[in-house]
């Protein structure tokens, strides 16, 4: 008889009652080899145990989830993150992808929704809850075949840049892409970051060096 590779996940959440009903959820078709309660004794045992997947409460204590799925994606670039929150906003599922999270869930997610979660980042695709708010998905789509390390850009971030780079606002690029000007600075700040620029003057040197834009 085959044995079938069961994926191995650890659970990160300082609540005993939801961490053993995530474990009691996810066992029957995954290897949950641990469970934690702090953001420091995740990062020493994803060291330890180098799971494929670690499904993370965004709010732990002494190092909170999103930081440590920041230095996970750092030191063990093969274990995939997923943050489950209790705050389902843009802002928080942005930073999460931000971090290098492949994925995002309210704690007010179905069983059912959270399964089919862990089964498309194991896969090594993105996946962000439709109980989060719709422009969140708009970000997680930029982020669709990244690593969450510096790449070349994508279309939506060109788009952006040059549209600043043309002089309109955060507001104005917004309303030309159909986004909000959250999504915008998202996308200018995470530009900046990839590419090391220190200040909007330097991103639009960058644009004219680009010729993503041109001046008379």
């Amino acid at each position: 008889m085959i044995n079938r590779y069961r994926p191995r996940i650890i659970i990160a959440d300082d609540h005993t009652l939801i961490a053993e009903a995530f474990k009691g959820v996810l066992e029957t078709e995954f290897d949950v080899v641990a469970v934690v309660n702090n953001g420091q004794a995740l990062i020493d045992t994803v060291c330890r145990l180098n799971p494929d997947l670690a499904l993370v409460d965004a709010y732990l204590p002494m190092l909170n989830g999103l930081d440590a799925c920041e230095h996970i994606r750092r030191i063990k670039r093969t274990v995939k993150v997923v943050i489950v929150t209790t705050n389902a906003d843009r802002d928080t599922a942005a930073d999460a992808f931000r971090r290098g999270a492949f994925g995002v869930l309210p704690k007010t997610s179905t069983v059912a929704e959270l399964q089919i979660a862990i089964r498309i980042v194991i896969k090594g695709e993105r996946y962000v809850s439709p109980l989060i708010a719709r422009d969140t998905f708009d970000l997680q789509m930029e982020f669709e075949g990244s690593t969450g390390f510096p790449g070349p850009l994508t279309i939506r971030q060109k788009q952006v840049v040059q549209l600043l780079a043309e002089g309109k606002s955060m507001k104005e690029v917004g309303l030309d892409l159909t986004v909000t000007p959250r999504t915008v600075a998202f996308h200018k700040y995470r530009v900046m970051h990839m590419l090391h620029l220190k200040s909007h003057a330097e991103l639009i040197q960058y644009a004219m060096k680009e010729h993503m834009v041109a001046f008379e």
